[in-house]
């Protein structure tokens, strides 16, 4: 690739707009959903399915029936997403929005992949 090609690779690739925000993972066999945040929406489903996939992922229930119903029984969606560009503390930004869509959809117990908080 040629010199003049990468220099407008790069610059197109640095205008492209990143979305953050809030997913959920479903596990279509029983219901119960997990709920997660990420700067970075695009890539997010991609890299959980590779955590997964090596039995290394952080929330040790979901990783149990990942492997129990395998992948094919899970599915990913987008609840809210947000540009990043013009936000100021991004990682407060998601934290917020997934506060509200825990509080909303309640995965807790037998419905998700949460625990409960302590009130």
């Amino acid at each position: 690739m040629d010199k003049e090609r990468q220099k407008l690779l790069k610059e197109q690739y640095k205008e492209m707009k990143t979305w953050m925000g809030v997913y959920q993972v479903r596990n279509t066999q029983n219901g119960k959903i997990m709920i997660g945040a990420s700067p970075n929406l695009k890539n997010r489903w991609l890299t959980l399915r590779q955590q997964l996939d090596m039995g290394n992922c952080f929330n040790t229930e979901l990783q149990k029936e990942w492997k129990q119903f395998g992948s094919e029984a899970f599915t990913y969606e987008v609840l809210e997403e947000k540009v990043t560009e013009g936000v100021n503390d991004v990682p407060w930004e998601m934290e917020q929005m997934k506060k509200a869509w825990v509080e909303k959809l309640q995965p807790f117990g037998e419905r998700g992949y949460h625990k409960q908080p302590v009130r």
